[in-house]
């Protein structure tokens, strides 16, 4: 970490400063460049020949991690179909970290290159993202979720009460859930997304717009005003959907 600090030269800003992409930006090119260097070492191939095996059944053990909590929401899913008439889920998609952005991610936290250390020190290894209808829908199945006796909470991030300074909404949870091989049982991390349709659909976008775009700071700060105005239209428009919802849901009740 001292070495990224002096690559740029002791330099700090806060979350609400325009130039934090680009500093982010920087500390992942210098990311890149020194894995890059590694990669290319001898030291770096006989170390990935020694470690390929215990890295292969780890993120296997992270993908059938990744199965069980899909499972998880999957059955709430439809529990909450029978009782409400209606799904609260769109749609759940799973993700392993690569290799490479694993690598990087441990050079830039400055944590040891090896699988003991990917296992100890990277939490979001496996990712689950869970796109929700409605927002009260996503805070409905997260405490559904973490009310079952083997899921445990690590941590918790609300960036719907508090999004983050680019708009970037969403509520994410670490959790660790077990996972049972034929001669154990192996508790396994797994970071959780869930996001209403208008949220994802903003991320996805932000994600095209600003990914690897070389951009000066006069534009990259235009962008990001607008990208967190747009932010807080898709917000109002969960809030009146959310409302109507309600409104309708209040009809048929009465």
């Amino acid at each position: 970490m001292a070495l990224l600090d002096d690559a740029l030269g002791g330099t700090r800003f806060s979350d609400s400063t325009p130039m934090l992409d680009l500093v982010r930006r920087h500390r992942e090119e210098i990311a890149s460049q020194m894995v890059a260097r590694l990669a290319e070492s001898d030291e770096f191939a006989q170390m990935m020949e020694r470690n390929f095996g215990p890295y292969q059944r780890l993120m296997t053990y992270y993908e059938c991690a990744m199965m069980e909590v899909e499972t998880k929401f999957r059955v709430l899913d439809a529990e909450y179909g029978l009782q409400h008439d209606r799904n609260p889920i769109e749609s759940i998609k799973t993700r392993l970290k690569s290799t490479d952005s694993l690598a990087k991610k441990l050079v830039r936290k400055g944590f040891p290159l090896s699988v003991e250390s990917v296992e100890r020190n990277i939490y979001d290894v496996a990712g689950v993202r869970v796109v929700c209808t409605f927002p009260e829908d996503m805070f409905t199945l997260a405490e559904a979720l973490l009310a079952q006796d083997d899921v445990t909470l690590i941590e918790r991030r609300d960036y719907v009460a508090n999004p983050k300074p680019s708009g970037y909404r969403s509520l994410h949870l670490i959790i660790e859930t077990p996972i049972f091989l034929q001669k154990e049982k192996r508790l396994v991390k797994v970071e959780v997304q869930l996001r209403t349709i208008s949220m994802n659909f903003w991320a996805s976008l932000e994600h095209q717009l600003r990914y690897k775009k070389d951009l000066d700071e006069e534009t990259a700060a235009a962008v990001a005003a607008e990208l967190a105005d747009l932010a807080e239209v898709s917000a109002n428009m969960d809030a009146r959907m959310q409302a109507l919802r309600n409104y309708l849901d209040g009809m048929e009740e009465g």
